[in-house]
């Protein structure tokens, strides 16, 4: 099924639960995001209110997807580069309406069977917020008019974290996602042989720790009430701690 700007995501598994991907091919095109394009003097006007409240905002440019399908497990998207600015004003949009956003979650899973995130700092957009180690796709994570998801998890959890993932730990080959009001967010498990508690010092004690990261934190059931989790983090938790039960 196809989910373009104006349509709902009917005929895909139901929102917040998560299911199998077998491959993901996110091609970026040339042109303004139709959303960008209608509302970009709404969205320069919200920008100028989150920057007054939190100036350490940077208006950096991202990914931002315009058309969607799921088809036979493979996931195809078409996306524009936009300011940040215009991704903030959308996250207020009522169900995520004018767009969808893809982006990754690298899942640190510990020896003990934990999970490992990071709490973010005061001074991003997301603060006090619990979630993987991760951020959206950007020119970065573009390679020949494509996004390489899997690059794009490899600079965030080094850049978060400081865990190089093809070396400290082994990656599952199967690839999930769950999507609700226009987010959807891609899940691969990455094993440690490390304890929980052990990977939370590490990513504490760097010298050179990420000025967006507050603190590690190491989870250990789905309680959705134990931290202030981001809402992709819910189906996640959910989904990880029934399997292990």
């Amino acid at each position: 099924m196809t989910v373009s700007s104006h349509t709902p995501f009917s005929g895909w598994p139901p929102a917040n639960t998560v299911f199998p991907v077998e491959g993901v091919i996110l091609r970026v095109v040339e042109g303004e995001h139709p959303f960008h394009r209608a509302r970009q003097a709404a969205a320069a006007a919200n920008w100028d209110v989150e920057v007054a409240r939190n100036p350490a905002l940077f208006n950096g440019r991202m990914v931002f997807q315009s058309r969607v399908s799921f088809t036979n497990g493979v996931l195809n998207g078409e996306g524009h580069i936009i300011p940040y600015s215009t991704f903030l004003w959308w996250r207020k949009q009522p169900g995520g309406a004018g767009g969808m956003h893809i982006f990754a979650f690298p899942v640190l899973v510990a020896s003990d069977g934990a999970l490992v995130a990071i709490r973010m700092s005061a001074q991003t957009a997301n603060p006090g917020q619990v979630y993987c180690a991760a951020g959206s796709l950007d020119e970065n994570d573009i390679v020949d008019g494509y996004c390489d998801i899997e690059a794009n998890m490899r600079r965030e959890v080094l850049e978060e974290t400081g865990f190089d993932l093809d070396r400290d730990a082994v990656a599952d080959r199967q690839l999930y996602a769950a999507h609700n009001d226009g987010r959807i967010v891609l899940y691969r498990l990455f094993h440690f042989p490390m304890t929980g508690e052990e990977m939370a010092q590490a990513i504490r004690g760097r010298g050179d720790r990420d000025e967006e990261v507050e603190d590690a934190v190491v989870i250990r059931s789905a309680d959705p009430s134990l931290h202030n989790y981001a809402a992709p983090m819910l189906p996640l938790l959910a989904w990880f701690f029934d399997r292990q039960a």
